[in-house]
């Protein structure tokens, strides 16, 4: 999953519901009447038996403006990955419903005028809800906390929980406006025959403390015979990023606490976790203390392609296998992170407390416990079990660039890589492009979370 590039697209136009016809030379035998479901409503599509997927997503592009590469689709919760692949190799039938999840351009322009009359503008992820942008607000522009502060748009108060991808459908223009202004409290009391009301406007809050044992800074004791962990405190609110501990006699690598330190750091200092817009699961980045660097990407179990708390509106699974045969859903955290543990280094079998780079270069990667209320919780806050993963630098994914810049030997890394983990969802979105320190070009393989199937599951 890259976050390097911005694709912009036309917003599709609620007038033109109805997609192009297939070719008047066609056999009419071959035509079938399928849906196509985006944004909440279902688009009748005339297709043919015959048509390749790609062939399906281009008329897509063509009659609604979304690009070929932005589009994922899905029927009976599994994917048409495979652009070649004709309509009838995946028992696309009369009457099927393909559900069109869609990649959007991940920024917007926010002008935001306080009720001091400062006024500003700067871009903001799609992804984040109104409370990150106060947060940023009081962050970066110098001004009071305004955590008590209420924000409108058009005139209309927005809830912190509101979504900037949200409001974005209710706004036409490319820049949303938002007005921010004090809330107060007025109380009453009786005063003899009268009664009396006093206005009362929040002051600035103090910034929350909390203790951390200097000792323990970095979430560990001092250099013992046990090396145990010992938990950070809470700062106090509703944020928790703990690894979840297996076996107890196993040593994690020092970097690899640092690393999970750093982005629990980044979460206590109330930067917010920022959804990926990308994929089919819930994804979200997670920023260092400063809010400036990407540390880590947190996949949720609950958030996962036909999971219960799926973002992207996908169809719960029925029987609980996942998009992918022989996977279920649930298990792609796990699945994630034993492709790391079975990346060896190229010294031997991985280690924990060894070399954090094994031979293909898969991120490292562990189970936790997070807590935040930035992540999807339709039912209630609750901490949530998922993949933590080291985010790598990198220049984008090998689907922004031509194959031929790429060294065979990075390329056979990966294939080796994929044989030995029988990964059945390799693609050039989720191969990142990175610069060695020699310069070299570095090929970094991610979303592993359809890779080691039951093959139980599968008919071979």
């Amino acid at each position: 999953m890259s976050s390097a590039g911005i694709i912009a697209i036309r917003p599709a136009c609620e007038e033109s519901m109805i997609f192009s016809q297939p070719p008047p030379a066609a056999d009419c035998q071959e035509s079938i009447l399928i849906y196509v479901a985006m944004s909440g409503s279902k688009v009748p599509m005339q297709v043919l038996e015959s048509d390749s997927i790609e062939s399906v997503k281009l008329r897509i592009q063509t009659c609604k403006g979304f690009v070929v590469k932005n589009q994922k689709l899905v029927c009976k919760g599994r994917e048409l990955a495979r652009s070649n692949s004709l309509v009838r190799d995946y028992g696309v039938i009369d009457g099927n419903v393909l559900h069109l999840v869609l990649r959007l351009s991940d920024l917007q322009v926010i002008n935001v005028r306080t009720c001091c009359g400062k006024e500003f503008t700067f871009h903001v992820e799609r992804s984040q809800d109104i409370g990150y942008i106060k947060h940023q607000i009081t962050k970066n522009r110098n001004l009071e906390s305004i955590d008590d502060q209420e924000v409108f748009c058009n005139g209309e108060p927005v809830e912190d929980k509101r979504l900037i991808n949200d409001i974005c459908k209710d706004n036409n223009d490319a820049v949303i406006h938002l007005f921010v202004r004090k809330s107060v409290k007025i109380r009453g009391r009786p005063v003899e025959k009268n009664f009396e009301l006093s206005i009362v406007a929040p002051q600035k809050n103090d910034e929350r403390e909390y203790d951390v044992d200097m000792e323990n800074r970095h979430g560990r004791q001092k250099e013992t015979e046990h090396n145990l962990y010992v938990p950070r405190k809470s700062p106090g609110i509703d944020m928790l990023l703990e690894p979840v501990v297996v076996n107890p006699k196993i040593q994690l690598a020092r970097e690899i606490w640092d690393w999970i330190d750093s982005t629990r750091d980044g979460l206590y200092s109330r930067n917010y976790p920022i959804r990926s817009l990308e994929g089919t699961g819930g994804a979200y980045f997670m920023l260092d203390a400063s809010g400036s660097k990407y540390l880590s990407v947190f996949k949720p179990i609950d958030e996962e392609p036909m999971a219960m708390n799926n973002p992207r509106g996908l169809p719960l699974s029925e029987d609980g296998e996942g998009l992918k045969k022989g996977t279920r859903v649930g298990q792609g955290a796990i699945r994630e992170c034993a492709v790391y543990l079975l990346d060896h280094p190229k010294s031997g079998r991985r280690s924990f407390s060894g070399e954090l780079r094994g031979f293909a270069g898969v991120p490292p990667t562990v189970l936790v416990t997070c807590l935040h209320n930035g992540f999807n919780h339709p039912k209630g806050v609750t901490a949530k079990i998922g993949s933590l993963q080291m985010f790598m630098e990198n220049d984008g994914s090998c689907e922004d660039m031509g194959p031929g810049a790429f060294p065979v030997e990075e390329v056979h890394k990966i294939a080796v890589l994929d044989m030995r983990v029988a990964n059945a969802d390799r693609h050039a979105g989720n191969i990142l492009v990175s610069k060695g320190q020699d310069g070299q070009t570095v090929l970094i393989p991610i979303d592993h979370g359809y890779c080691l199937p039951d093959i139980r599951g599968l008919h071979i």
